[in-house]
C-alpha cells in the first residue's frame, strides 16, 4: 500500500457559536490524528468512519438532535466506502457538521422517586435538552434510593422522543426502586496477617440496619486510615440475602509490615538535626501500630550542646468506636541551650476521635517530669497534665497546600505535683491559603499562632510549657528561640507568645517554585504580654517539587530586633506551613 500524503483535514460547524465549535473540534477523532501524525491509509479510513459517532455524541451532549455530520475523503462521503475498495491516494479530508437547533425539554418526568432527591435543575421543562443531563438525572435518582436503603434500585425504562417540527424532547424515566435491605455480613478477603474479627470492629459496618452507601464509604475509610492496608475494595454482593439483607465483602491488600523513614534539617545557627523512625503496622493481628523515633538536634550548632530524643508509641484503632483510637506512649528528652539544660521524660495515654475526615479530637493524660539547670541553680518540676485538642483541616494537602484552612487548637490543664504550679497552657495554630492562576500556580498563605500560660508563674512552669520565638517554626530570620524573657537576670520562656507569618507562593516551572515570607513575633512575661518583645524577619525562599512533598531552602534576615545573626538558612521537606 502506498503512504498516503494527506494535504489538508478540514473542520467547519455553520451556525455554531464558538463554544459549540471547541467542543466539536475537541471530539474530532481526524484532528486527533492530524495532530499525532497518522498517516497509514486503514488507520485514517477506520477513524474516519468512527468520526460520525464521535461528532453526533457531541451534539447530543450539547442538546443538538438534528444535527448532519458530513465526513468527505477527497470529495466522497467516507461511510460510501466499501472496505474492499479503498482510495489509493487521498489529498483532502472535509468534516463540516450541521448542528441544527439546540433543542429545550417539553417533558422532563421521574416515576417514582425517592423523597429528598435533588435533581440537576436543568433537567426541567423549558432547559436545554442536554444529554449528559439525562444521564446525571438518572444517577440522582438511583444514588437517591439508595440513600433511604433500597440498595438494588435500577432504572427500568427510558423514553426519549425528540420532536423535530418543535425541536423539543420529551423525557420520562421509570425506576424500579427494589425492597428496602439491611446490611448483612462484612465479608472480609485477602487478610493475611490481620484477624477478620478486627477488621469487622475498625470498618464499623452497622450489621442489621438499614442499608446507607455512605456507611459503606466510611467503613473503607477507617480500614484505609489504620496505615495496615495498602488497598481496600467494598463491594455489595449481586443477591439479596433471608430477611432481605445484603453482605458486603472487604477485599484488602496487606501493606508491609515494617517501616523505616529518615529526615534531616540545616539551620545555619541550630546546626544539623536527624532523625528517624521504625513503625510496625501490624503490632499484635488487629491493625496495631508501634513507632520508635530517635532525634539528635543541633549538630554544628554555633552555641549549646547537642539534643537528643527518643520516643515510643502505640496506637490501636476501633478502640471503644469505630473512630476511636486509643494510644499511649513515653518521650525521653534532652536540651542543651544557652538559657539553660534540661532533661525531660513523659508518659502518656489518650484518645483521638475522628469526627469526620476533617475533624479530629484528643484527649488524655500525661505525667511529666523535667530537671533544668540554668543560671538560677537546679531544679527538679513534675506535674500532670489533662491535655485536650481539636484539629479541623480543610487544605488540599498537607505538605503543599493551595486552598483550604486549618487550625489546631489546644488546652492542656496542668497541677503541679514537685516544684511546679498548677495552671493552664493554651495554644492557636491557625492557616489560611488561597491560590490563583491557571493551576493554582501563584499562592497566598498566612499563618497566626498564639499561646498563653494561665493561673502559674513562670518559675513554676515546667520549661516546656514556656514559649519562645525565633527559627524555622515561628520567625525565620531571626536566630532558634532567641526571643524569650528576662526574669531576675535568668533567660526563659515566656507566658505569652503571638507570631504572624505572610508568603507568596509563585510556581515557575512544574517542578521549581519561588518563595517570599515575613514573619513577626512576640513573647511576654504575662499571660496576656506583660513586659514584651518583638521580633521579625522575611526572606526569599526556593521550592523543588518531589513525590513526597517540597524540598524547602529558605534564606531569612533580620528586620527587626537584636536577636539576629545576620542570614538564616532552612532546609526541609514540605512548606514552611
Amino acid at each position: 500500500m502506498p503512504v498516503w500524503a494527506i494535504d489538508a483535514i478540514r473542520f467547519s460547524a455553520p451556525g455554531a457559536d464558538e463554544a459549540l465549535v471547541e467542543a466539536l473540534r475537541g471530539a474530532s477523532p481526524l484532528l486527533q490524528a492530524r495532530r499525532e501524525g497518522v498517516n497509514d491509509p486503514q488507520e485514517l479510513f477506520a477513524i474516519a468512519n468512527s468520526e460520525y459517532g464521535r461528532q453526533v455524541g457531541a451534539l447530543y451532549a450539547a442538546g443538538h438532535y438534528s444535527g448532519v455530520v458530513e465526513v468527505r475523503i477527497d470529495g466522497r462521503e467516507a461511510a460510501a466506502f466499501s472496505p474492499l475498495e479503498l482510495p489509493q491516494d487521498i489529498r483532502e479530508i472535509s468534516i463540516t457538521v450541521h448542528p441544527g437547533p439546540a433543542f429545550t425539554f417539553a417533558r422532563a418526568e421521574v416515576v417514582p422517586m425517592a423523597p429528598g432527591t435533588d435533581l440537576p435543575e436543568e433537567f426541567a421543562p423549558g432547559r436545554t435538552a442536554r444529554s449528559p443531563i439525562i444521564r446525571d438525572t438518572a444517577q440522582a435518582v438511583v444514588d437517591g434510593w439508595r440513600a433511604q436503603g433500597h440498595a438494588k434500585a435500577t432504572e427500568a425504562e427510558s423514553r426519549i422522543t425528540a420532536d423535530h417540527r418543535d425541536a423539543t424532547l420529551d423525557a420520562l424515566l421509570r425506576f424500579t426502586p427494589g425492597p428496602q435491605l439491611r446490611f448483612g455480613r462484612l465479608i472480609v478477603e485477602g487478610n493475611e496477617r490481620t484477624r477478620a474479627e478486627r477488621v469487622r470492629q475498625i470498618a464499623g459496618l452497622p450489621e442489621g440496619e438499614v442499608f446507607n452507601p455512605e456507611a459503606i464509604e466510611r467503613a473503607a475509610r477507617r480500614l484505609r486510615r489504620t496505615g495496615t492496608f495498602g488497598s481496600v475494595a467494598m463491594s455489595e454482593s449481586d443477591d439479596i440475602g433471608a430477611d432481605d439483607t445484603l453482605d458486603i465483602t472487604a477485599t484488602l491488600i496487606e501493606a508491609p509490615l515494617r517501616r523505616i523513614g529518615f529526615g534531616a534539617e540545616l539551620d545555619t545557627v541550630e546546626g544539623v538535626r536527624l532523625s528517624a523512625f521504625w513503625l510496625h503496622r501490624n503490632l499484635l493481628g488487629g491493625a496495631e501500630r508501634l513507632r520508635l523515633d530517635g532525634e539528635i538536634g543541633r549538630i554544628g550548632a554555633s552555641s549549646g550542646g547537642r539534643d537528643y530524643r527518643f520516643a515510643a508509641r502505640f496506637s490501636r484503632p476501633a478502640t471503644f468506636t469505630p473512630e476511636t483510637t486509643l494510644s499511649f506512649g513515653g518521650e525521653l528528652r534532652t536540651v542543651d541551650v544557652d538559657d539553660y539544660d534540661s532533661i525531660l521524660g513523659t508518659v502518656d495515654v489518650g484518645v483521638t476521635h475522628f469526627f469526620s475526615d476533617r475533624l479530629t479530637g484528643e484527649a488524655g493524660i500525661a505525667y511529666l517530669r523535667e530537671r533544668t539547670e540554668d543560671a538560677a541553680g537546679r531544679r527538679t518540676r513534675s506535674t500532670l497534665a489533662l491535655p485536650i485538642g481539636v484539629n479541623w483541616d480543610r487544605r488540599d494537602s498537607d505538605t503543599n497546600a493551595t486552598s483550604g484552612t486549618y487550625i489546631d487548637a489546644r488546652a492542656t490543664p496542668f497541677l503541679g505535683l514537685t516544684g511546679a504550679d498548677s495552671g493552664a497552657q493554651f495554644r492557636l495554630d491557625g492557616r489560611a491559603y488561597y491560590g490563583v492562576g491557571a493551576g493554582r500556580g501563584f499562592v497566598l498563605a498566612g499563618r497566626v499562632q498564639l499561646g498563653s500560660v494561665v493561673g502559674a508563674s513562670i518559675e513554676g512552669t515546667p520549661r516546656d510549657y514556656l514559649f519562645y520565638s525565633g527559627g524555622g517554626g515561628t520567625v525565620r530570620g531571626q536566630p532558634y528561640r532567641s526571643l524569650g524573657v528576662n526574669v531576675g537576670g535568668v533567660g526563659s520562656g515566656g507566658r505569652s507568645f503571638a507570631a504572624l507569618s505572610a508568603e507568596v507562593r509563585a510556581r515557575v516551572t512544574e517542578n521549581i517554585g519561588v518563595v517570599g515570607f515575613a514573619d513577626a513575633g512576640l513573647v511576654g512575661d504575662g499571660s496576656f504580654g506583660g513586659n514584651a518583645g518583638w521580633h521579625a524577619g522575611a526572606g526569599l525562599g526556593v521550592r523543588y517539587a518531589t513525590g513526597i512533598g517540597p524540598i524547602r531552602l529558605d534564606v531569612g534576615f533580620p528586620v527587626r530586633g537584636d536577636t539576629g545573626d545576620g542570614a538564616q538558612l532552612y532546609i526541609g521537606i514540605g512548606q514552611a506551613f
